[in-house]
């Protein structure tokens, strides 16, 4: 889970006084570029700012030492099929020393770990590429036990090779079995599917044709896979350790390597310059997957999905052939400021070579946004509108943000004229606290929305002082598992003014802390080490206008639907170093009153019970539990298509969920209407997403719950009473 929460306004002082500090102790750095300086100085300026600005640092002392150790090893080798057990006893060595390597600024265990891993991966090529040269015999009998966390590391090299051969067969028998159902399936398909087909797939292929495929397809894959591995540098490695480091303080806390900064960057506000494509690698070549709508490729109309970029020039130079290079490397050459040149040599999907000359604009990533939609029940409208994450430019206050965009579309919905609200804040990982604040003040008068507090301070209440209501009328706020952060301020500033319901999973993920992004260059005088990227660090915890924090506990629904992952530990309070829940004192605030409230959360939890498409889903959450559990795996051929058939059967019980339609009829407000008369791939999108409404049993429900809020005197403004106290309900809504 990525749910980043910044927020930088209220912490001038502690980026002062770490600025002060590191500015007498980094003015030493050296001049001249050296890798293991840089790493060094990495090291030390990490630690430093996280001692000093993290909310609760852990001391670096043995036992921080013993679960850094750990969780490294561990993120290195998690299937255990690189390291032998005489790596990790000569690792273990360091297991309560690496609290004096990190202060001492000493590299030999990282060295020593990166060293080895090279050579054990290197060797691990010769295993894949060993055991698929032959073929397996699926009628021996032997199994495989994937629970790699408990596993043992191999004594030998060849329990190692045994290891994965085991684990290769696993793959191709998964694979194998594939096939043989679609050989026994050829001669029963309808012209319509033999035509999709290629001549060669329709004739019958022997057993011994079949098995020979899954192998080479097998050896491609991990071909391919070891191919991106020879890509990652010593640096790539080197920012896996810092950021184990960090995250050893608490799960929210990382180092953020230059490139990681920059997607950072991009996921926050939404856009970067460049020319709008999205890339992939494959083997040594660049190929072109989609383009961005509205980007200035997809506006040139020259570059299409599935060319293959061969060399890259920037205005009139001369290109750059590109084949080989590493993929991160080719998107630093084609993206650039905007309104500069880059030339593309490309191979189309005909065989011709073409020159494509873009200008670079700004791109959007419209996936990113806020979407609404408009529904009918009963002669009635309803709105709903998807927010996948508080966005924002940190760079530009005056370019687009989620608090914008949200006030737009509730004021277009408006004038539409529905009669309730649903705002989806499902998989919604977080963002901007300043754009949640905003946002939860265009459903209340004003008020507090979230109280913050910073170690050693005293809490700071971030209120809603604008007076102006964008929507006072019914209101349903969706979460699940996956709202984490900034969602879950709103749905608990929802829930603790009474403003609207919350339904969804039990309860939303429990991130309740608040990170600052540090500039790790800012705090070097007279580096010579280029970018050093950016460090992560949790510097707050919020916590709820009633005084309760979300931390681990996370927001809990009004109206709890079942889903997928009700019988799965999901979410903060699943990591080990998550920090603890706690409470402070309530704020002031007034709420408001739903009326029938009580008889409207029971109405709804009475057609959840009733429901055969619910039943079905929790029926489905307790079966995928039970599975996870399960981690042996007979590798005979008979015995694993019998269990697969038993699999395939259950499975099909639950196909239903996946059919399930409701009799919702969904579209886009006019003006996005008139948009996709000149973008076809913005209409397809809307078609994508409007079709997966009308299967969605839980918007269906939330729309329900806004149809019996309806006339029953919940769409009228709040009163607020003369004399409030803290949580105490003093109008009616």
């Amino acid at each position: 889970m990525n749910a980043i929460l910044t927020f930088m306004k209220k912490n001038i002082k502690i980026i002062a006084f770490v600025a002060i500090l590191s500015a007498a102790l980094f003015s030493f750095f050296p001049k001249e570029k050296s890798d293991p300086e840089k790493d060094k100085a990495l090291l030390q300026l990490i630690t430093f700012v996280i001692e000093k600005g993290h909310f609760d640092p852990k001391a670096i002392d043995d036992e921080f030492s013993k679960t850094l150790f750990k969780s490294y090893i561990d993120g290195l080798d998690p299937s255990k099929r690189l390291f032998l057990q005489s790596d990790i006893d000569e690792f273990s060595k360091y297991e309560t020393l690496l609290d004096d390597q990190i202060l001492g600024k000493d590299l030999s265990f990282f060295d020593l770990t990166y060293d080895r891993l090279m050579q054990r991966t290197k060797e691990s090529q010769s295993y894949y590429k060993d055991a698929l040269a032959k073929p397996f015999d699926y009628t021996q009998e032997e199994v495989l036990d994937t629970d790699y966390e408990k596993g043992p590391y191999t004594k030998s090299t060849s329990e190692l090779k045994d290891r994965w051969r085991k684990q290769i067969k696993l793959s191709t028998l998964a694979s194998l079995t594939d096939k043989l159902d679609f050989e026994k399936k050829k001669d029963s398909l309808s012209k319509t599917d033999q035509k999709k087909l290629k001549k060669e797939d329709l004739e019958p292929k022997s057993m011994v044709q079949l098995e020979k495929e899954t192998r080479e397809n097998s050896l491609k894959s991990l071909d391919e896979v070891y191919t991106f591995m020879s890509e990652l540098t010593r640096e790539d490695y080197f920012g896996i350790y810092l950021n184990n480091i960090a995250e050893n303080f608490d799960p929210h806390t990382s180092y953020l390597a230059p490139e990681d900064k920059e997607k950072f960057d991009v996921s926050m506000s939404g856009k970067f310059f460049g020319i709008g494509a999205r890339l992939q690698k494959k083997n040594d070549y660049t190929e072109i997957t989609d383009l961005i709508s509205g980007g200035p490729a997809w506006r040139g109309k020259e570059l299409e999905s599935g060319d293959v970029v061969m060399k890259v020039a920037q205005g009139n130079e001369q290109p750059v052939d590109i084949v080989g290079m590493r993929l991160d490397d080719v998107v630093k050459k084609i993206k650039g400021p905007k309104d500069t040149e880059v030339r593309l040599t490309v191979k189309k999907t005909d065989g011709s070579i073409k020159v494509i000359s873009i200008i670079r604009d700004e791109v959007e990533l419209e996936e990113t946004y806020a979407k609404s939609s408009i529904v009918e029940k009963d002669g009635l409208k309803y709105g709903v509108i998807y927010l996948p994450k508080f966005y924002i430019d940190f760079a530009d206050r005056a370019g687009r943000d989620a608090a914008k965009d949200i006030k737009l579309e509730l004021e277009r919905l408006k004038k539409e004229g529905v009669q309730g609200i649903v705002m989806d804040l499902r998989d919604n990982g977080g963002g901007s606290l300043s754009t949640v604040v905003d946002i939860a003040g265009m459903f209340i008068k004003e008020g507090p929305v979230v109280q913050v507090k910073a170690v050693n301070q005293d809490k700071e209440v971030l209120s809603d002082v604008d007076k102006a209501v964008i929507w006072d009328g019914p209101l349903v706020v969706m979460i699940n598992n996956f709202s984490a952060s900034a969602s879950e301020i709103l749905a608990a500033a929802i829930q603790d003014y009474k403003r609207g319901v919350i339904v969804g999973s039990k309860h939303s993920f429990g991130k309740g802390t608040v990170q600052n992004v540090y500039e790790l260059n800012r705090y070097i005088r007279n580096s010579s080490f280029g970018d050093l990227g950016a460090l992560k660090t949790t510097t707050q915890k919020f916590y709820r206008i009633n005084g309760g924090s979300t931390q681990l506990k996370g927001v809990s629904s009004d109206v709890h639907m079942p889903d997928r992952f009700s019988y799965v530990e999901i979410g903060e309070r699943d990591v080990k170093n998550a920090m603890p829940w706690d409470k402070i004192e309530a704020a002031d605030y007034q709420t408001f009153s739903i009326p029938n409230f009580d008889n409207i959360i029971q109405k709804s939890r009475d057609r959840i019970k009733a429901s055969a498409q619910f039943a079905l889903i929790d029926d489905n959450a307790k079966w995928l539990s039970k599975r996870r559990e399960e981690h042996i795996y007979n590798l005979n051929l008979n015995k694993f298509e019998a269990e697969q058939k038993a699999i395939e059967l259950e499975i099909k019980k639950y196909k239903p969920i996946t059919t399930y339609k409701t009799n919702l009829q969904f579209q886009s407000l006019p003006y996005e209407n008139m948009l996709m008369q000149k973008d076809s791939l913005l209409k397809e999108k809307r078609v994508r997403w409007h079709e997966s409404l009308t299967k969605d049993a839980y918007v269906e429900e939330a729309i329900n719950i806004l149809d019996d809020m309806q006339n029953k005197g919940a769409n009228k403004s709040s009163v607020p009473a003369s004399k409030a106290k803290k949580g105490k309900i003093v109008g009616a809504l």
